[in-house]
């Protein structure tokens, strides 16, 4: 099943433990409309925001990994 990957217009996005590390833009958003890759620290506090779309990214669960 393909999915069509969608314009960045989502200002706050829910990541689990297996999404890390963490980096904006994600996989799943379309890359036409995008700004520069960049790695953000949610570890320490739960929350990060992208400097460069203002996304608000906040860490669901625990910071570890499950299959470790």
């Amino acid at each position: 099943m393909e999915q069509t990957k969608r314009a960045n217009t989502q200002r706050r996005v829910e990541v689990v433990a297996t999404d890390l590390p963490l980096h904006c833009p994600t996989p799943s958003q379309a890359l036409w409309n995008t700004h520069p890759r960049v790695f953000l620290p949610i570890e320490p506090s739960g929350q990060a925001l992208c400097p460069y779309c203002g996304t608000l990214y906040v860490l669901k669960g625990d910071a570890r990994p499950r299959n470790h």
